[in-house]
């Protein structure tokens, strides 16, 4: 399973970016996708999550800003009203197993990961 990350930037604080993400190499709705970020010096933190029942979960500093979706084999992550503390590398991953809403938000349960892409907004 190879999954490949693409749409970051450099967007000044108030901004939008959305972010891609594309899976190959397994079915469509097989496995459960999560977003993931980590800022320089800080450990990597859950974003938000797709289960595999089609549960969406969102970690709730990003709650009413940031947005998933999902079409065929890409995910998309959908950040409005960036802030400064968004500034993080973000990568996709994904898992077979059967996760909650709130499991998905942890990195531990996660397999396959992408090579990340930077975002950066400026205050």
């Amino acid at each position: 399973l190879q999954l490949v990350e693409s749409g970051g930037g450099l967007v000044q604080a108030g901004g939008s970016l959305r972010l891609s993400c594309v899976v190959s190499g397994f079915a469509h709705d097989s496995y459960a996708i999560g977003w993931f970020r980590q800022a320089p010096g800080k450990e990597r933190e859950g974003v938000s999550c797709n289960t595999k029942s089609g549960g969406i979960g969102y970690r709730d500093s990003v709650k009413g800003r940031f947005t998933v979706s999902s079409a065929k084999n890409t995910v998309y992550l959908q950040m409005n009203s960036l802030k400064p503390d968004d500034t993080a590398i973000y990568y996709c991953a994904a898992t077979m197993r059967h996760l909650t809403e709130v499991a998905g938000l942890d990195d531990i349960w996660y397999d396959y990961w992408g090579r990340g892409t930077q975002v950066t907004v400026s205050s």
